[in-house]
C-alpha cells in the first residue's frame, strides 16, 4: 500500500476572519468595550493572526498592542496585516507559548479561546482548567482594568455523537453558569455576556471547512491525496452537524478587573 502524506492545507485566515465564532457585530461590541474609555496597553493571550486586537489599536489611537501565540505562522500573518494596515508602529507580536509572559500588565487584556495555555497540555485531552486560566489573567489586568475572555463551554448537555469527535468526555468543558461562577471567583465584575449563536457557529464551521475545498480545487481529482482530503472535509462536516452544533458553544465575557 502507497503511504500518502497529510498534505499541508491553506491557511485558515484566507476563509476566517477569526478563529472563534464571532460575527462582525458582536465583534465591534467588544472592541467598543475594550477601547472606550481608551486604553494606553491591550495584551492579547493566544492572539492568533491578530485581528482583533489590530481592531482595538485602530479604534484606539494612543494605545499601543502586544499579542502572543504558538504558531509562528500565525504572528507572521499578524505582523503582515500590522504593517498592511499602518499600526507595525504601536503593534508588537511574539511566536512564543503564553507562560512566558511576565509582567506584561494591561490595561485592557484578550483571551479568547486559549486558556489551554495554563492547563495540561492539549495532546492529553484533559478538561479545560479555566480557574488557573483565569487566576492567571486576574495577575495581569491592571486595577480597573478590562477583559474579553471567550472560551469553550458546553451550551446543552453533552450526548456521546457531541463528544465523539471531541475529547470523548462529558467533562471537558463547563456549562456557562458554572464559568460564570469560576469568573466571580477569580475577581472578575461581570460587565456583560453571551453565546456565540447557531448562525455564528455554521459561518465559523464553513469557513474551517473551507481550506479542504480549497486545496481540491487547486488540484486534479486523481491527486494521491484527494480522497484523503475529501475524507477529512466530510468527517469535519459529520462531526459538527451530526454531532456537537448545539452543544458544543462559546460564551463571551466582558469583565472588568
Amino acid at each position: 500500500m502507497t503511504h500518502v502524506t497529510s498534505p499541508e492545507m491553506p491557511p485558515l485566515y484566507e476563509s476566517l476572519t477569526w478563529l472563534t465564532p464571532l460575527s462582525e457585530e458582536r465583534a465591534a461590541h467588544l472592541v467598543a468595550f475594550l477601547s472606550d474609555p481608551a486604553p494606553a496597553e491591550v495584551l492579547d493571550m493566544g492572539c492568533g493572526w491578530g485581528e482583533l486586537l489590530l481592531r482595538v489599536l485602530a479604534s484606539a489611537p494612543q494605545a499601543r498592542g502586544h499579542g502572543v501565540d504558538a504558531s509562528s505562522k500565525s504572528i507572521d500573518r499578524a505582523r503582515q496585516q500590522a504593517l498592511e494596515r499602518g499600526l507595525l508602529d504601536r503593534a508588537t507580536f511574539d511566536s512564543m507559548p503564553g507562560l512566558e509572559v511576565r509582567n506584561r500588565r494591561a490595561d485592557a487584556v484578550i483571551c479568547i479561546g486559549a486558556s489551554q495555555i495554563w492547563g495540561p497540555p492539549v495532546e492529553d485531552a484533559k478538561p479545560l482548567d479555566y480557574a488557573a486560566a483565569l487566576r492567571a489573567l486576574r495577575a495581569l489586568v491592571l486595577p480597573g482594568g478590562r477583559l474579553v475572555y471567550g472560551e469553550a463551554i458546553w451550551s446543552s448537555p453533552p450526548h456521546p455523537a457531541a463528544t465523539a469527535p471531541l475529547a470523548g468526555r462529558d467533562d471537558e468543558f463547563l456549562s456557562r453558569v458554572d464559568l460564570r461562577e469560576q469568573i466571580l471567583a477569580a475577581g472578575f465584575e461581570v460587565v456583560d455576556e453571551d453565546l456565540a449563536s447557531i448562525q455564528e457557529w455554521d459561518v465559523f464551521e464553513a469557513g474551517f471547512r473551507g481550506r479542504f475545498t480549497r486545496w481540491l480545487e487547486a488540484h486534479d481529482d486523481d491527486h494521491p491525496a484527494a480522497e484523503q482530503v475529501r475524507r477529512q472535509y466530510e468527517e469535519q462536516r459529520a462531526a459538527y452537524e451530526e454531532g456537537y452544533r448545539g452543544v458544543l458553544g462559546v460564551a463571551y465575557f466582558c469583565l472588568r478587573g
